[in-house]
Order: structure tokens, then C-alpha cells, then sequence
């Protein structure tokens, strides 16, 4: 996982905002008590004026007495709870507020991200892959083969439709799971409607459930970015630097529907620096494209269509139109 610093900062002001106001209303419990029950301010300083003697006795090593002043400020502390409790507090009132307790709100226990820091990062990352609501429906939990046919056998694969997505399903469960380990990457074609879309879905949801950060941008979407970096006057520098340090550097980026962009000198170079720069830092990239591998040399250079063949996994997806064997079925239902 990997966040940016912007990204971090952004998390962590959070727990600074949580921290900043619960501290503020224990000081207003505080406040109110002092004014509603004097006594225990009195047991207050009490309690603080043993506290000072507690540490210099144990600095003393006189253990003996240093256990009894434990037990003299456990007693007060009771007394005080008792007497919050008579009054229709809770025992607990002037304790510090925490929303999460393990932690007590900084995000880590020792030196390990507590568990309300890796839901949030989770959260966060659903919210800037830019998929959130569609992860819902379409992941691996909703993965059928029952739109693939078994009834031929595909020339280019050897397989029969269904037999192929049955070894692309098992492909994809490992990269989803690796893909941080290994550096690898996919490049899923075939015709339109056959899944390649919902299959990618299916990985960027397995990988954010893993805290991974994953962008996930259409071809268009992507060049759009990339455009208003370089030409765009409007956005400052700070943006530009940190969408594009984000595209370069996530842990899993996704490119869909590659081809459907409009393609020139300019999205080809970009395309080629983006595909270059993550395969240097081995960082792993999805590509889907609906184009033949005649058409992605012509259209992006054999240089491009060079790197792509020999640095990622190829997984072609075969069988009908799924969109339309369901809106077929739908009209007919």
C-alpha cells in the first residue's frame, strides 16, 4: 500500500480533529463537574498530590509504601466514580473520550496500524478509485461463467467459451492476490460485451479490500488528466504533480477500454511514458482494450505494442455480447 504524503496528511488530520474535540469535551465535563459536585474536585487534589508522592517514593525504591499509595489513589478513584454514579453520571464521565479506545485516536498501537486506521485507508481508497459504487454488484462474489457458452470451441483459444473464463477467473483471483508481490501485469481483450470491464472490477475490489491503492480511469479519462497537466494553466502545479504522482505510483492502476480515446502524438507518447514508468518501478497494470494486436501496433506504435506483449500477462476474453444477451432477456422477461 502506498499513500501518497498529501494522502497520509489528509487521514491524520482526522484523528487530530477527533483528538482536538474530545479533548475539548473532557474539559467541559470537567468544568461542569467542578461546578456541580465540589467534592471531587477536593478528591482531585487528593489524588494529584499522591501522585506526586507515589513518584518519589518509587524513585526512592521504597516498594512497600509505593504499593499502598496505588491502592490510597484506586480507593479515591472509586469514591469518585461512586459519587459520579449517585448523581446520574456515568462512572466513566471524566475518563478520556476516545473513538476508538484501542488507539486511543492516533492510529496506531506500537508501531502497527490499528484497526480503525486500516478501515479508514480502506474507505478512503474506495472513495478515490473512482468505482466505489459499482464494486457493489460487480466483483467476485457476483462472477458467473453461466453467460459464457460451452456449446464450441473458440479457434484462437482452443477452448470453449465458458472453459476459457474458467482459466481467466482462476488467472485473475492470483493476480488480484500477488500482484503486490510479483509486479505483474494484465492486458484483457476481446469483443465488446464480453466482461473484460466487470473482470477488472472484480480485481480493483479484491486489491482495495487488501488496502491497495487502485486508480481506475477509462482511456479517455486517463489522456484528459495527462492533457490538463501539461496545457491546463488553470490547475496549479501542486495539482498536476500530485494526479500524476498518483497515476505513476499507485499500487494497481487501470486503464479501460484502451482505443476509444482519441488517438494522436501526444496520447501515444503519454501512453507510452505511463506503461514505461510503472513497469520501471515495478508497479502493476491493468489494460482493456476491445482492439486486435494488428490494431494496437498500428495505433500505438510497435514499440508500445512491444512492451505491453512482452511485460504483461495476455488474457483473451471470447464468447457472446453479454450486455446484450441480458437486455435481450430483460425485454423478453
Amino acid at each position: 500500500m502506498q499513500l501518497l504524503n498529501e494522502q497520509y496528511n489528509f487521514l491524520y488530520a482526522e484523528y487530530n480533529e477527533t483528538q482536538t474535540k474530545n479533548n475539548r469535551l473532557l474539559l467541559e465535563r470537567q468544568k461542569e463537574i467542578r461546578s456541580t459536585l465540589p467534592e471531587i474536585g477536593e478528591l482531585d487534589r487528593t489524588i494529584a498530590d499522591l501522585s506526586v508522592s507515589l513518584v518519589k517514593t518509587a524513585f526512592d525504591g521504597m516498594n512497600a509504601d509505593v504499593e499502598k499509595l496505588k491502592k490510597e489513589i484506586a480507593a479515591i478513584s472509586r469514591k469518585k466514580e461512586s459519587i459520579l454514579v449517585q448523581n446520574g453520571y456515568p462512572a466513566d464521565y471524566l475518563q478520556p473520550v476516545y473513538r476508538c479506545a484501542d488507539c486511543r485516536d492516533t492510529g496506531y498501537i506500537g508501531n502497527e496500524k490499528c484497526h480503525c486506521f486500516k478501515t479508514k485507508i480502506v474507505e478512503y481508497l474506495y472513495e478515490q478509485s473512482n468505482i466505489q459504487d459499482m464494486l457493489e454488484t460487480e466483483n467476485f462474489t457476483f462472477f458467473s461463467e453461466d453467460c459464457y457458452p460451452d456449446d464450441y470451441i473458440e479457434e484462437t483459444t482452443g477452448l470453449t467459451p465458458r472453459e476459457n473464463i474458467q482459466k481467466i477467473h482462476r488467472a485473475a483471483l492470483y493476480f488480484s492476490e500477488n500482484f503486490d508481490r510479483t509486479g505483474d501485469n494484465l492486458l484483457l481483450y476481446g469483443n465488446t460485451g464480453v466482461g473484460k470491464t466487470f473482470l477488472t472490477h472484480c480485481i480493483a475490489k479484491r486489491a482495495l479490500d487488501r488496502c491497495h491503492t487502485v486508480v481506475y480511469l477509462t482511456s479517455p479519462g486517463l489522456f484528459d488528466i495527462l492533457e490538463k497537466n501539461k496545457f491546463d494553466k488553470d490547475i496549479s502545479s501542486i495539482e498536476k504533480s500530485a494526479a500524476v504522482s498518483y497515476i505513476l505510483n499507485c499500487d494497481l492502476l487501470i486503464i479501460d477500454d484502451l482505443g476509444t480515446e482519441l488517438c494522436n502524438s501526444f496520447t501515444v507518447s503519454q501512453l507510452h511514458q505511463v506503461i514505461d514508468m510503472r513497469l520501471v518501478h515495478r508497479k502493476s497494470t491493468i489494460i482493456s482494450t476491445n482492439l486486435s494486436f494488428d490494431d494496437l501496433r498500428e495505433q500505438y506504435s510497435e514499440r508500445i505494442f512491444s512492451r505491453i506483449t512482452s511485460s504483461y500477462s495476455l488474457l483473451k476474453l471470447t464468447g457472446d455480447d453479454i450486455r446484450l444477451k441480458k437486455a435481450i432477456a430483460a425485454r423478453h422477461s
